[in-house]
Parts: C-alpha cells; structure tokens; sequence
C-alpha cells in the first residue's frame, strides 16, 4: 500500500479496486420500505444518495470509513471472481439496512477513480455537520428507527457523535475498527499535530478529484469529546470489533510517529471503546487489518445480527455477551 494511502487509512480511505454499484435513481421522497437506491433532497437543494433493502426493526445504519463511499458494505473486493456475502445484504437478509454516501467520499474501479454520489459540499467538514447530514437524510427519507449503528474507522467516531446527539433515536452500535478521539491522548503535542496533517494532502490514488473529503480532525475530535462527556452511551447492546492483523506502517513518520507507536495508540483506544457500555462484545478479527467488513464480513453481520437479536430480545444480550473473547 502507497504511503499516502497507509496513512489515510487509519481513518477509512478507500485503497482497493472494487465492482460499480448501480447507478443512482433520480430523486425520491421516501425510503421507508423496499429495495431503494437514489438522491433525497436534505434541504436547500442539497442531496445525498442513500441505498436501503431488507425489512424488519431495527434499521440498521452503515456509516463508512472517511473518504469511502458506500460501496465497501457491498461489493467483494477481495475476491470478485466469487463474491461472497457481504455486509449489505448480509445484514438486509434479517432486517432494514440502509448505507449513503457522504461528500467527498469515492470508490476506485479498475484504476477509474468514481467521485461520491451525494452533492459536493464546501471542506473541510466537521463530525457535527456530517451527523446533522445524516440526521437530515434518514428524516427526509421517512427511514424508521430504531437505528442500530454500524461505524468503520472514522465513521465509528461519527456514530457514536449521532448516538449523544439522538440518544433517542439509537438502540444498538456496532464499531469496525473505529478511530478515536483518544488516541490524541496516546501521543505528544507535536505528534498529534503531525497525525492531523498526515491526512491533509491529496494520495496520488485520488489525485484530480476537487471534492475530496476533508476533515477537521482537531474540532471534529473536541465535537465527540464534548457530546459524549455531556451524554455518554446508555446501556445498549454493543460490539467493539479491532484489527488482529497490524497495518503495514513505515518505521518513521513525521513528527516523532512510528508504525509501531501508532499500532499501541489504536490498541489501547479499542480497549478504551470496549468499556464505554457495561457488557460490551469486544471482538477481535484475528484474519484482519483495517477493513474488517472486507476481510472477514462474516463477522460484521453476526456482530450486526447479535445486536439486532438482542434490541427485538433485550433478555438475550447478557448471555451472548458471556465468554466472549476480549483482548
């Protein structure tokens, strides 16, 4: 892996080839019920593209990795000759799920570089105003809740910002290998700074595309760090799913950073995430690096279907949750 892409992918960025996805309807009112792909208009004529399929509550939410379109809950891009089951319609064959994509975000096909199918948007951009996005979306679109969350890598920052800022609205979470906003608290001053801007300039991979997503990773950190102090998660079913396999790192980074330095930080934030609910399933994908829901989706639907089993059956998350392996 391209070290821009190493990089980026701490937070989600997309680095392999996958199958086009079918190209968006034109725009619709709802998405309440049946299979739906297309644009739905959030306000003021700006639009987001949403896919959903499946039925049953809870809904289930697929929020993706930063700058990675949707696609990567779908499409099998580590073995498309023959395709398995992947989290989409793993998750839609037991209930509602529904996946968009945000601004800026692409998917890469065959070295064709594919730009999101939501609207551009001004960047960068903040979590708080992708949570007010996504918030505007499932309402726009008449998507029911319940909501569960399902957050990879910087969208895993994302859902828990939803569920403190809609405590109401969630009622089980799943995280894929998520980013923290603690791992500032794992490194110096000059180290975090130097993380930040690791994620600024543009791969070569995604070299040409004027709506890349960015973030303010320093303000969209201090935006989860005071939504979840002021409204920790509720007891809730919840899974933390971590890496097993570390990510190819250089040695040295900018900023006194080193790949191994880095791999303790994620390892000590996923331990972290997996005591933020009593009786949290902290998972390790042992086959797995960063992209768990490529290498072993499998085990995203089943942690996706424990937690829907147990909001529809709140007496079974206690005893699912007992003997599970933690790190």
């Amino acid at each position: 892996m391209a070290l821009g892409l190493a990089l980026i992918a701490l937070l989600g960025a997309p680095s392999l080839a996958v199958t086009q996805s079918a190209t968006p309807s034109a725009s619709s009112p709802v998405a309440a019920m049946g299979d739906y792909s297309g644009l739905v208009d959030i306000g003021g004529g700006h639009r987001l593209y949403l896919e959903c399929a499946g039925q049953g509550s809870p809904t289930v939410i697929l929020e993706a990795g930063f700058r990675t379109r949707a696609d990567l809950w779908s499409d099998d891009l580590i073995q498309p000759e023959a395709p398995r089951t992947m989290v989409f319609p793993g998750v839609a064959a037991f209930t509602r799920v529904c996946a968009y994509d945000r601004p800026g975000t692409t998917t890469v096909i065959e070295g064709e570089l594919l730009p999101s199918r939501s609207d551009p948007v001004a960047m960068p951009r903040t979590a708080a105003e992708s949570v007010e996005d996504l918030h505007a979306l499932l309402e726009a679109a008449d998507v029911p809740g319940p909501y569960v969350l399902v957050g990879h890598s910087y969208g895993g920052m994302l859902t828990r910002l939803y569920a403190s800022t809609y405590p109401d609205e969630v009622v089980g979470m799943v995280l894929v290998d998520a980013f923290s906003e603690g791992l500032e608290a794992q490194m110096t001053a000059e180290q975090w700074t130097a993380y930040a801007e690791l994620f600024q300039p543009v791969p070569e991979a995604l070299a040409g595309y004027p709506d890349l997503e960015f973030t303010d990773l320093d303000l969209s950190a201090s935006q989860v760090r005071d939504a979840t102090d002021a409204s920790p998660l509720p007891p809730l079913p919840f899974v933390v799913l971590s890496r097993g396999q570390p990510m190819a790192m250089p040695a040295d980074l900018p900023g006194g950073l080193t790949g191994k330095g880095l791999e303790r930080a994620w390892t000590v934030e996923q331990a972290r995430l997996a005591t933020l609910v009593p009786g949290t399933r902290h998972v390790i994908a042992t086959e797995s690096e960063h992209y768990i829901q490529l290498q072993q989706p499998d085990l995203v639907i089943d942690a996706v279907r424990q937690v829907v089993e147990a909001v529809r059956n709140p007496g079974s998350w206690e005893t699912a949750a007992t003997g599970t392996p933690t790190p």
